[in-house]
């Protein structure tokens, strides 16, 4: 089947397709990445394990993003984007595969190498479809684009818990309750292990779905993009020189660090969090839904508003400041008011990740798929800063903690905002 590729010199025929096909893979991103957070409260129970151990699950998930960009980054340069998004899919349904099996037979470790391979496809995928949509147009106006892809990931991570909790936690306090209550034993074991493969199915179906949804991909015709040609040095005022000559790449690579931190903190985290106010696990597993809720409201508006009303930069300095203050009413305020600053957190979250990617790669040109991946690795963030808040709740309020850890994080993508991506440019 012909292909069509894009480069700076050839005319561009109609994004539609193409942004449609992405639209898709970014829905199956968010639905993945958003299950996390009701795994968290899922793995306590059927592995009874603590805090510290259950947070692994967002941890293997995203350290895997740091392993696996550069080598996705590879092999991008050998495949072509459309190829790689293809392999992403073909490894996340091994993947899920994994994660289902061993969940049933209740090894967590097992478990959590599944979780790690889902990772490795969406790295991939990650890698190639965010560059992807940030040149299919005007890098410029990317954010506008990226938001639309936030659209359907954010609608998908809304659906993800809510699916989940009615196929898998339905009377989970029921349930925790009758187990609790139980002396160690066969009858226990029994409880537990029938409540584990809860998981199976779903899992093995998404697999599935994966591996068709694969397959549609590659024999669609979606076209191929040269970043090369696509997004210009030239565009940023740059000479010659490797990937260390781009300062406004290493600072975004920082800036996407963090900000995929706070955004789990706010998406995963936030179940724990209001555990912290003894709240319900029925209750406290649907918080992720309502983070979810609140960055499609941030999506919507910032697709509407940039770049026609404010641009990309701006808001992303904007959006940093409103993490600040909700991150402070959170601490300030108890109970279910707390809970709802933590999920506003989702909007203040929104438009973040579409305005620090195109910033970042701006004018890499053949650095571009490098670039991209390097900042990928970023995404490892979302491992490190929730292990960070459940270590440190051990010691202080947990509250407290929250704020600590989320704070310097917000100030630090202001300062990307408002000067950092312009460090080494025409305009730094």
């Amino acid at each position: 089947m012909s292909s069509t590729t894009y480069t700076a010199d050839a005319p561009r025929t109609s994004t539609l397709l193409p942004m449609m096909i992405i639209g898709v893979l970014f829905f199956i991103m968010g639905f993945f990445t958003w299950l996390n957070g009701p795994l968290i409260s899922f793995v306590k129970v059927a592995f009874t394990l603590d805090d510290i151990n259950a947070f692994l699950v967002p941890f293997a998930f995203y350290v895997s993003y740091f392993v696996l960009a550069l080598p996705a980054g590879a092999v991008l340069k050998r495949t072509g984007m459309k190829k790689g998004m293809v392999l992403g899919l073909f490894i996340m349904a091994i993947g899920a595969a994994l994660f289902g099996e061993f969940v049933r037979i209740r090894i967590y470790p097992g478990a959590l190498a599944g979780l790690f391979v889902i990772g490795a496809g969406l790295s991939l995928l990650q890698t190639a479809s965010n560059p992807y949509i940030s040149i299919l147009g005007p890098i410029d106006s990317a954010a506008q684009r990226i938001a639309l892809m936030g659209i359907c990931n954010k609608v998908a991570g809304a659906l993800a818990p809510l699916a989940f909790g009615a196929l898998v936690m339905k009377g989970i306090d029921t349930f925790l309750g009758q187990v609790t209550g139980m002396a160690e034993g066969p009858a226990r074991e029994g409880l537990l292990n029938d409540f584990a493969a809860r998981v199976f199915w779903p899992y093995m179906s998404l697999a599935g779905m994966l591996v068709v949804l694969a397959i549609w991909i590659l024999l669609s015709s979606l076209p191929e993009i040269k970043p090369s040609g696509a997004n210009s040095e030239r565009s940023i005022g740059h000479g010659k020189g490797g990937i260390f000559s781009f300062p406004h790449l290493w600072l975004g690579v920082l800036c996407l660090f963090l900000y995929v931190g706070v955004e789990v903190m706010a998406g995963d985290a936030i179940n724990t969090y209001g555990q912290g106010f003894g709240l319900p696990l029925a209750v406290t597993s649907h918080f992720t839904t309502y983070t979810m809720a609140a960055m499609l409201a941030g999506y919507l508006l910032g697709s509407a508003l940039i770049p026609r009303v404010i641009s990309q930069q701006s808001y992303l300095a904007v959006s940093a400041v409103l993490g600040v203050l909700f991150a402070i009413g959170a601490y300030v305020t108890h109970g279910y008011v707390s809970v709802a600053f933590v999920a506003a957190l989702g909007f203040a979250n929104a438009m973040m990740w579409p305005a620090i990617f195109p910033l970042a790669i701006k004018g890499l040109g053949s650095h571009t798929e490098l670039g991209s991946a390097v900042l990928i690795m970023g995404i490892v963030g979302g491992a490190l800063l929730p292990q960070a808040f459940v270590h440190l709740k051990q010691y202080i309020d947990f509250q407290l903690a929250f704020v600590i850890v989320i704070v310097p994080c917000y100030l630090y993508i202001l300062y990307y905002g408002m000067r950092g991506h312009n460090v080494g440019t025409h305009a730094g």
